[in-house]
């Protein structure tokens, strides 16, 4: 069984393995060989990858013969030369809007799993990559805000005065957002956060920060049995609009983490209310790759809106490379072992294991998950939404709809 390991390099830092997961491969019985370079700026050089019994060569050498290729990101097809028929590709595929990429690689006889799409049941939870990189999505947005803020964060007091609090908001309390919230409470900052599921109260409140929300009737109505949030009415939506609208025009920091798999994100965040904000406020944009949260906000970039707002659109966890190759590196390995006959030390996969189901998007040169129309979509998890039909027309999303990161 032999184990090839991608660069995702220039676009992405991260890397899909590291020394430690290699010794893990290893004692399933793997070879496992990593493309040149492919952890240098992830801090792991390629010497380190040969100490931990790996060999490293270019990706023609890396990719001959190789039973699971491990990959961060999708690979395009055309990179893929030499790859053999019936090999697994792991990643993280972005399948939605993606489908003709996906099918490319099914073409190519590929059996692609996108480790985003795996279920969130308990044993399901080492294998998350959305939590494992959301987590430290989470605890960058601050960094960065605090990076771009220019005062400070904690109140002080000194001889010459006090320096006040900074405020910050946080919209969306999944695992990137409370994240933000517990960094941001160590940093000594004042912090309230917000989402439509009424259990996130609890949760946002216990690490210390305030609730913001509408909290009549409906909105304790408002989760589902299975955990989603049901969809509000045009009044309560405008009563909510309007509350975080006057609360955004007293922060000094806001971050927004909503998205929704398959769409665009939701705008939570209108050109109105960063003018009501004040010069040198920063909002950080952790969607910004499915289209942002805040109007305005550029993919990788920081912008700065007419009245001195900061707008970081930073798109992913690269800069913490270390780190998130560490968890996705272990997330992925979690899974293969799953794939694998321990005492046989064989590649055994049991297509009818849910993971399996749920992950697969290809086999046998067929697209083959259900967000392809190979069949009825799938009832969602309680974390996971149902995948919607493609040809199905949606209004436009709110922070209702989302699947806070």
């Amino acid at each position: 069984m032999r184990i090839a390991v991608l660069s995702d390099a220039p676009s992405e830092s991260r890397v899909a393995a590291t020394p430690e997961t290699v010794k893990k491969y290893a004692t399933l019985g793997a070879s496992v060989a990593v493309e040149r370079g492919a952890g240098v700026a992830a801090g792991v050089p390629d010497g380190e990858f040969e100490a931990a019994g790996a060999t490293v060569a270019d990706r023609a050498a890396v990719l001959g013969n190789a039973d699971i290729v491990l990959s961060v990101r999708r690979p395009r097809a055309e990179t893929l030369d030499g790859a053999k028929r019936g090999a697994l590709l792991i990643a993280v595929m972005d399948p939605h809007g993606h489908e003709r990429e996906v099918r490319l690689l099914a073409e190519r006889g590929l059996a692609a799993f996108a480790m985003e799409l795996m279920p969130r049941i308990t044993r399901a939870q080492v294998m998350d990559v959305l939590s494992s990189q959301a987590n430290l999505a989470g605890y960058r947005a601050v960094v960065d805000a605090t990076a771009e803020y220019g005062r400070a964060l904690p109140m002080m007091m000194t001889a010459a005065g006090t320096v006040p609090a900074a405020r910050i908001f946080v919209m969306g309390a999944g695992v990137a957002g409370l994240q933000a919230i517990a960094t941001a409470r160590r940093l000594g900052a004042v912090v309230t956060g917000t989402d439509v599921r009424p259990a996130a109260k609890e949760q946002v409140e216990s690490l210390g920060a305030k609730f913001i929300a509408v909290e009549d009737e409906e909105f304790r109505q408002a989760e589902t049995a299975g955990g989603y949030a049901k969809q509000m009415s045009a009044e309560y939506q405008a009563k909510q609009a309007a509350l975080t609208a006057s609360h955004i025009a007293k922060q000094d920091i806001v971050i927004t983490t909503a998205l929704i798999p398959g769409r665009p994100a939701p705008k939570l965040v209108t050109a109105e209310m960063l003018a009501s904000m004040r010069p040198g406020s920063v909002v950080v944009d952790l969607a910004v790759e499915r289209g942002g949260n805040v109007e305005g906000a550029l993919d990788g970039e920081m912008s700065t809106t007419a009245n001195g707002v900061k707008v970081v659109g930073y798109s992913n966890v690269g800069r913490l490379a270390a780190t998130a190759s560490s968890l996705y590196a272990r997330n992925l390995y979690s899974f293969v072992e799953t794939l694998v006959d321990k005492s046989a030390k064989t590649l055994a996969v049991n297509w009818d294991d849910e993971l399996v189901k749920a992950t697969l998007l290809t086999r046998d040169g067929q697209a083959v998950h259900p967000l392809f129309g190979a069949a009825a979509a799938p009832q969602p998890t309680p974390s996971q939404p149902a995948l919607a039909p493609a040809a199905t027309p949606a209004p436009a999303p709110t922070l209702a709809d989302a699947v806070t990161l």
